[in-house]
């Protein structure tokens, strides 16, 4: 889903926490204050007050469509989105990308009485926007205006759903903007890093894993946009959402209007996989032209819906949190290995996400940094937690956890996004209480169950000649090609030869 994790692209998943200020170990010039002369901490602190944040208005159209309506008058503005389940991970393989240049080329492209470059100036004359993207469940359109232009931007949101122009030519231009991406992949060692290891937990051939080459986005035709969307633009494959200064009696008629008259199709299924995580090793990729290490420590995740979820999110608060984490206070901290630090335990929608822990470095403490961080980890599984890390958790997780739904449109968006992946609308309101059972018992047994250092790969993007001490410390180094397939009659700066280090 759009608004739900980016395709498991680790720079996007919600829970890691990467922290670039200066390495410094503070100096202990003056012994602390007795605790008579820091009132503050006898400061009482309240209960969190109960968290019910005001539901939107959820309807069923008789084809299946699913609507949320969520008035908000503070300002004259209406937003909305209709989300279509099917994405990048249900096209075929041959044809990587296809959901992507949908996602570019379906606005831009117009309807069959307006051209995409008439929309636009129709739209920039109204301060509105009206956008396009496939993501990797998902396909969306969405729309933002003032109040007084629903009536004429919505009317341009369903002629783009009706009747799309599929442009050969903004495929085309769709099409050049990606190839210039792809030819470039390979700039960042962190994207390279990133890229890699999810291929490394979910397979290179999985649709989670899998990345699109010149071949088979330059594959994708015209037919196949509009064979795709004939596919997923159906009632009962679709969930609405609308936010903002309208009367909800006058707004669910107007979307009756627009949809209720819609026939039934065959909605996409959700692909049934098998994840085996990664094959446990340690994965180098030479990059020569940088001064520094990118290290991905990574392991398969969980699910949202696996019962341990609120334990495994405390475990990971203590373990790589912030400031006060086990991760950075060690590493970063104590040590001074690495300017920026973080991990996550993934847990996503519906499927697993990926349990991972990430630094930068230089190049010359790449092996001890990485060694830190395994150490770090077996402790998960043999360093008691205490009620003191238990406290600063549950805090962390829990105060933050109100400014992830403190305005209508969020509220609206987690509730599509729970009704999109089937979870019950209550999970919510359920969250803080799950959160506040979390004991130290938990934390511990989740961490024997979940955690197992032995089932993980360890990959390093950085220049070897400059590590000192050698990779192959830690284990048989497999290294990992990165050459970037191109077309016959393409090869040229950015080919195969150049691409690993470029």
């Amino acid at each position: 889903m759009k608004r739900s994790l980016s395709a498991l692209k680790l720079s996007s998943i919600v829970m890691a926490v990467f922290l670039c200020a200066p390495v410094f170990a503070p100096a202990q010039t003056t012994a602390p204050a007795p605790a008579h002369t820091q009132p503050w901490k006898s400061i009482p602190v309240p209960p969190l007050p109960p968290f019910n944040p005001a539901q939107p208005k959820r309807i069923q159209l008789k084809n299946g469509a699913v609507i949320f309506l969520a008035e908000d008058h503070e300002l004259p503005f209406i937003s909305g989105f209709v989300e279509m389940k099917g994405g990048s991970r249900d096209e075929p393989a041959a044809k990587a990308a296809m959901v992507e240049l949908y996602g570019a080329t379906w606005r831009t492209s117009g309807t069959a009485t307006e051209n995409g470059d008439k929309l636009d100036d129709i739209l920039e004359a109204k301060a509105a926007k009206v956008e396009t993207g496939g993501d990797i469940d998902s396909t969306s359109i969405g729309w933002n205006c003032l109040k007084q232009d629903e009536d004429q931007v919505f009317g341009i949101v369903v002629d783009l759903l009706e009747h799309p122009a599929f442009s050969e030519d903004k495929l085309k231009l769709a099409q050049q903007q990606m190839a210039a991406g792809i030819v470039r992949r390979n700039d960042s060692a962190s994207e390279i890093a990133s890229r890699e290891a999810s291929r490394l937990v979910y397979g290179p051939t999985s649709p989670y894993g899998r990345q699109p080459e010149i071949a088979t986005m330059m594959s994708v035709t015209v037919a196949d946009l509009k064979a795709w969307h004939e596919r997923t633009v159906i009632p009962n494959n679709m969930i609405i959402g609308v936010s903002g200064d309208f009367d909800s009696a006058a707004m669910e008629k107007t979307l009756r209007a627009a949809f209720e008259g819609l026939p039934q199709g065959t909605p996409i299924v959700e692909p049934k996989e098998t994840f085996a995580g990664p094959k446990p090793g340690v994965y180098f990729v030479e990059k020569s032209d940088v001064n520094q290490s990118n290290i991905r420590i990574v392991g398969l995740g969980t699910e949202r819906s696996n019962p341990d979820y609120y334990a495994l999110s405390i475990m990971n608060e203590v373990f790589s949190g912030g400031f006060g984490s086990r991760l950075i206070q060690d590493v970063r901290t104590k040590r001074g290995l690495a300017y920026s630090v973080g991990g996550a335990y993934g847990a996503d929608y519906d499927h697993p996400g990926i349990f991972f822990v990430g630094a930068s470095t230089k190049s010359a403490t790449t092996v001890a940094t990485t060694q830190a961080i395994v150490d770090e980890i077996k402790d998960l599984k043999t360093q008691p937690f205490t009620e003191e890390e238990l406290k600063r958790a549950k805090d962390q997780v829990l105060n933050s956890f109100i400014f992830r739904y403190d305005s209508v449109d969020k509220v609206l968006n987690e509730q599509a996004k729970l009704e999109f992946y089937g979870y019950p609308l209550d999970y919510l309101a359920k969250y803080r209480d799950g959160v506040e059972k979390v004991t130290t018992a938990d934390l511990d047994r989740v961490a024997k169950k979940y955690i197992d250092p032995s089932n993980l790969a360890i990959l390093v993007v950085g220049n070897s000649s400059e590590f000192g001490t050698p990779l192959s410390t830690i284990g048989p180094v497999q290294p990992i090609d990165i050459t970037i397939p191109m077309p016959p009659g393409m090869a040229g700066p950015q080919g195969p030869a150049d691409s690993p280090n470029q």
